[in-house]
């Protein structure tokens, strides 16, 4: 059982304490949700500042539709969907004010590297490798990879079926293996000709 499946009973009673007025439960819940919220919202801004200003945003979302969550459901996909609304609703924000900012591949946030591809190239690589993937491909494999979301629950957070999520997460695998195969072979073909 993984920690954080270990914690879900506790996020969902504190969801329910925060739900009745405790704001105690509130700090608890930020405590455990924020760091795994910041480093979804990292990965999908490419910018550490904008992902801290919609960390706060998710979180003042978060105290607004608390009346939505149900208790059955688990908090983390409830939490992580209302992050990435966040995430979509700026990102047409600032498209509309034509003043979108991308990070430069130099400047990538520290994005935890899938354990699928630590052996095929150094962090470094793999966060290069991970801005080069479409951006549904690598939400799909970071929110499995990384968050530990199972494909239903990433299904529900994008708005697509298990399967699709499924064949994003295996398609980005696909294509991270590709690119580190081909930066391996290249550095191995320059150190050869030498």
């Amino acid at each position: 059982m993984s920690e954080a499946t270990e914690r879900e009973p506790d996020l969902r009673l504190l969801m329910v304490a925060y739900q009745a007025g405790e704001l105690a439960a509130f700090d608890k819940l930020y405590a455990v949700l924020a760091p795994r919220l910041r480093g979804y919202l990292s990965s999908l801004t490419w910018n550490p500042s904008l992902a801290e200003d919609l960390l706060q945003e998710t979180f003042l979302q978060i105290h607004r539709s608390r009346r939505t969550y149900m208790p059955l459901r688990p908090v983390p996909p409830w939490a992580f969907a209302i992050a990435r609304h966040v995430f979509l609703m700026d990102r047409r924000a600032r498209a509309r004010r034509a003043k979108f900012e991308t990070g430069q591949l130099d400047e990538l946030p520290e994005i935890p590297v899938p354990p699928a591809m630590e052996q095929l190239g150094t962090q470094a690589d793999v966060r290069k490798a991970l801005a080069r993937l479409t951006d549904d491909r690598r939400e799909a494999v970071l929110l499995h990879h990384v968050w530990g979301f199972s494909f239903g629950e990433i299904g529900a957070m994008l708005g697509i079926r298990e399967g699709t999520a499924k064949l994003r997460a295996y398609r980005a695998i696909q294509t991270l293996r590709e690119i580190l195969s081909r930066e391996t072979a290249s550095e191995g073909g320059t150190h050869d000709s030498r």
